[in-house]
């Protein structure tokens, strides 16, 4: 059952409400993290909660709540819910203000915690993997606003999967604007080429995606070579395996992408071995 707090109440999804006067609704003024809970456990809890604190700062917004508090309040959310396997939304926007943009106007930050269950795709589509396009919307120019930001404005990345729901597939990789596959709308992207594993850097304009890090952890673990450089549609189209990674969509192996299958066009040896090893860690932890 989905549990929500804000601001320190209680709510179901019918009583939860804020303000239409928000600057998180208003203008998109705001932080926010996605969260795993495996077998009753938080996953990687502390790395979220550093990253939504950071991302605040990086914005000039003070969270009113000592992180370790929020923590707490996390835990508790997921308590209340009583959900084994779940999704965890914390949000911070600007808070109540007026119509003008002026952050100035807004009183104290609303505080937001969401716990429910999410799918992304069917469970199916990780076996058979994705059907991916190019989208046309790029991603934000990495200048405008740091992609290591993870706020609330996701148009370009929502407009992008709009893209892939009119052409029939289940997922859009997004590029720069130089051209260079940067991400999924909502997910780091990697390849696999003659057992080397490939991801675009930081550097690209990306999110610095905990998922994206805990995988390439593994991979190394399993023996596997890592290297972050900027890639290109020709090095999707001619991978020998390619997946998603996110704390939403974990590993999701792609099956083609433009219309070309990706190796044998299903999930990869790789990919595979790497989905169990990321369900077996996320489980220990």
């Amino acid at each position: 059952m989905a549990t929500i707090w804000i601001d320190g109440e209680w709510h179901t999804r019918e009583t939860a409400k804020v303000s239409v006067f928000d600057h998180g609704l208003l203008y998109g003024d705001g932080v926010f993290e996605g969260i795993r809970v495996y077998a009753g456990k938080v996953f990687k809890l502390q790395e979220h909660l550093d990253r939504i604190y950071e991302c605040a700062h990086a914005i000039l917004l003070k969270v009113p709540m000592p992180k370790a508090e929020f923590g707490g309040v996390i835990e508790e959310a997921v308590r209340r819910a009583g959900m084994a396997e779940a999704y965890i939304r914390p949000i911070v926007t600007r808070g109540p203000g007026d119509l003008g943009i002026d952050p100035r106007n807004c009183g104290r930050p609303t505080m937001i915690v969401i716990v429910d269950a999410i799918n992304i795709w069917p469970p199916e589509r990780y076996q058979q993997g994705l059907s991916v396009i190019t989208a046309g919307t790029p991603i934000p120019h990495r200048e405008s606003l740091s992609p290591r930001v993870k706020s609330l404005n996701y148009l370009c990345h929502a407009m992008a999967k709009m893209e892939a729901n009119f052409a029939g597939a289940d997922e859009a990789l997004m590029l720069d604007s130089s051209g260079h596959v940067a991400e999924g709308t909502g997910q780091n992207v990697f390849v696999v080429k003659k057992n080397v594993l490939r991801t675009p850097p930081l550097s690209a304009g990306i999110l610095a995606g905990i998922t994206r890090g805990v995988v390439m952890d593994l991979a190394r673990q399993a023996g596997l070579t890592v290297v972050e450089d900027m890639l290109n549609r020709f090095d999707v189209y001619t991978a020998d395996e390619a997946f998603l990674t996110g704390s939403a969509s974990e590993i999701a192996p792609i099956r083609c992408y433009d219309g070309r299958d990706i190796g044998s066009g299903k999930a990869g040896p790789i990919t595979r071995d790497l989905m169990d090893r990321f369900t077996a860690y996320a489980r220990a932890s």
